[in-house]
């Protein structure tokens, strides 16, 4: 029978090989953490090889994603659909096992990870969403929503300022079925951590509230069990276990240094470790009696099989929790979705109010709150500011997690990272807020949802400029152009209260990607519009006047300058010109809509263009070529009343109307 060390010695070996065939990668991490990853998924995780996806298994997340051999090592040695090959394509074009552990390649990879810290915020995510969905969903005898998620985390992860964030408001929160392993090599890219991480980590823990397991030997099998046992029976508390381990462990020359971090062991090196790990096999061959230890498909069968049948009595018992709970895990939206957007829509148009779109926002969720209980809000301390609640808002304590609302402090990072965890986790469609210009403290997490290509919905208010007195360290600028560039990000800019209700119905039917709404402080006229022009606001771009099909000139504008768009359009066509006015609140959409279409709203005939909106001007370029004009805000802003501001800059009707006069009469 093999002992536990050996089993982990089979991780050590493929880690070793996959980095020595790439000739790149980090053989450290997962070396010297192999001895605790086979107690956790040997005697400790809760999954099914043969069904990634089964609702109740328990979540594996490695944060310190550099050492993902050491995932692929464990998915391929208990029976996920990654064969050896895969592993022989490590960091190779198009394999399933990139340089990092990316979601959607690999089966059993829960999220993309890489970006240090970051997993570890998208692991307590994935707690909250499970404390919400059994707080929602489990009853007596029932316990449907059942399982745990586990972190790995190394010392770059901690130093990373999101840990901070994550773990203090999941300390606040009592995510008791979070459980945090920390691998203490004390070794990074530079070397030795003593010369800039020096902390206590486990009373900084401590002080956050956690359950804090310290000095447990990570090349110890009985004390590594006995840790994880320990965490597990704390069910008010995130644990974290602090593991000592060795990095490269097992590597003569190499074991506890730098060198084993992110470079191949090299030939040599490898033949003294297999010679040292009593590993007599060639590179990459597993022998079956290690494949027969490791494999968990029979094991997982019986727990989904035994979680299936609890499923069956629970459906008996309570129809309908069952029938909402299978709705929400499917991401299906209710059976009146498209009546609700439509009368909604409808009404707001109808209505023609002039009001800020961060508060036509606030009312959007009211309606569509009300029949999507899977939404779930939040805010960075913002909360009056960006309107992100609503009248059924019941805010999420550690006392209860049967809520929708999630006060997340001033950890703008953080929230967009755990709301990636909350997405991936399922069963909700997250949202929070807060000022547009702190979307750069969040950025690189907005980045992960977008890479992953997960729904995750951000809500900016106090878009620009006009935000006003607050000044330019708070009025956004660039941030919706660099957001647009992001790839696979749709960010809408909406001009009125109908537009922020298109928004959000895109924002919450897009399942393959993340949106940005972005939203004014100050009020925004109405924008009246025929049934076609309604139709078409789902298009990303259309126009909102029009004199004949030949203009002589168009502007686009998104957000509050699409009013002065059309003043300007208005009292030039009364003066015998022909301007159209086109309102583009999603270019991403509208990007993605047929030649046709596009040629119909920005004629090629029509070369004569002017775009405005309340931000730097380069990213209007495509659309109004070198023949154009784009007026915006290219430098840092000013503390003023928005309207004083707006005048500052030019974006004015009165200089509008003459930049346009001037484009139309301009001669070639």
């Amino acid at each position: 029978m093999l002992t536990r060390h050996e089993l982990a010695n089979a991780i050590r070996a493929l880690s070793m090989d996959a980095v020595q065939k790439a000739n790149s990668g980090h053989p450290g991490a997962p070396m010297g953490m192999a001895d605790i990853a086979e107690v956790l998924w040997n005697d400790f995780l809760k999954h099914n090889p043969a069904n990634p996806k089964w609702d109740n298994r328990d979540r594996f997340v490695m944060s310190n994603g550099h050492g993902s051999m050491l995932v692929y090592s464990l998915l391929h040695l208990t029976g996920y659909d990654l064969p050896l090959e895969e592993l022989k394509q490590f960091r190779q074009l198009h394999s399933k096992t990139p340089g990092h552990p990316e979601y959607g390649y690999a089966p059993g990879v829960e999220t993309t990870t890489g970006p240090l810290g970051q997993g570890l915020a998208n692991a307590v995510g994935m707690a909250l969403a499970e404390s919400m969905l059994a707080a929602k969903f489990n009853q007596s005898n029932y316990e449907i929503v059942n399982h745990h998620t586990y972190a790995t985390v190394g010392d770059g992860c901690l130093m990373e300022g999101i840990s901070h964030e994550a773990c203090s408001l999941a300390g606040t929160l009592g995510l008791g079925k979070l459980i945090t392993i920390y691998d203490s090599n004390q070794i990074s890219i530079d070397g030795d951590v003593s010369g800039w991480f020096t902390e206590d980590v486990a009373r900084r823990f401590e002080a956050y509230g956690w359950h804090v397991i310290s000095e447990v030997d990570g090349h110890s099998p009985d004390e590594i069990k006995l840790a994880l046992a320990a965490a597990k029976l704390n069910k008010e508390q995130p644990s974290l276990i602090c593991c000592k381990t060795i990095i490269g462990w097992g590597s003569p020359n190499k074991e506890g240094k730098e060198s084993s971090h992110g470079a191949p062991l090299g030939d040599e090196e490898i033949k003294l470790t297999r010679k040292r790990l009593d590993w007599n096999h060639e590179p990459f061959v597993i022998p079956d009696e290690y494949y027969s230890a490791w494999d968990a498909k029979q094991r997982g069968k019986e727990l989904e099989s035994e979680w299936q049948n609890l499923f069956v009595a629970y459906e008996l018992a309570h129809p309908k929790l069952a029938r909402e709970y299978k709705r929400r895990q499917q991401g299906s939206l209710p059976d009146n979705w498209d009546d609700l957007v439509k009368g909604f829509i409808t009404r707001t148009n109808n209505k023609a109010e002039t009001i800020a779109s961060r508060k036509a926002s606030q009312n959007t969720i009211e309606a569509f709150a009300v029949e999507l209980p899977e939404m779930v809000g939040g805010s960075a301390d913002l909360t009056g500011s960006n309107l992100t609640n609503w009248s059924g808002s019941v805010t999420i304590s550690k006392n209860d997690k049967n809520g929708n609302y999630i006060s997340y402090g001033v950890r703008e990072f953080a929230m967009a990272a755990i709301n990636n965890g909350i997405t991936l986790h399922g069963g909700f469609i997250p949202y929070s807020g807060t000022f547009l210009m702190f979307s750069e403290y969040a950025r690189n997490a907005l980045r992960m949802s977008a890479l992953m290509k997960i729904q995750n919905i951000f809500v900016f208010t106090h878009d620009s400029i006009g935000l006003g007195e607050d000044g330019p360290t708070h009025q956004a600028v660039e941030q919706a152009a660099t957001l647009r560039l992001m790839p696979n990000m749709s960010l809408w800019r909406p001009c009125d209260a109908v537009e922020t209700a298109v928004a959000w119905q895109a924002a919450i039917e897009r399942r393959d990607g993340p949106s940005s709404l972005l939203f004014s402080r100050q009020s925004l006229a109405h924008m009246p519009r025929n049934e076609s022009q309604l139709q078409k606001i789902q298009r990303g771009g259309y126009i909102l006047i029009d004199g004949t099909d030949n203009p002589d000139a168009i502007i686009i504008a998104t957000g509050s300058e699409v009013e002065i768009a059309i003043n300007v359009a208005t009292q030039l066509n009364n003066e015998n010109r022909n301007i159209r006015v086109v309102s583009m609140p999603c270019t991403f959409v509208f990007d993605q809509q047929n030649e046709s279409y596009k040629e119909s709203v920005l004629p090629n005939s029509c070369r004569k263009r002017l775009a405005v909106e309340a931000g730097v001007t380069d990213y209007w370029r495509k659309y109004i070529g070198l023949d154009g004009i784009a007026l915006g805000v290219d430098t840092f802003g000013e503390s003023a009343p928005g309207k004083v501001v707006f005048e500052l800059f030019g974006l004015t009707e009165k200089n509008m109307k003459q930049q346009l006069n001037d484009l139309i009469t301009e001669t070639k």
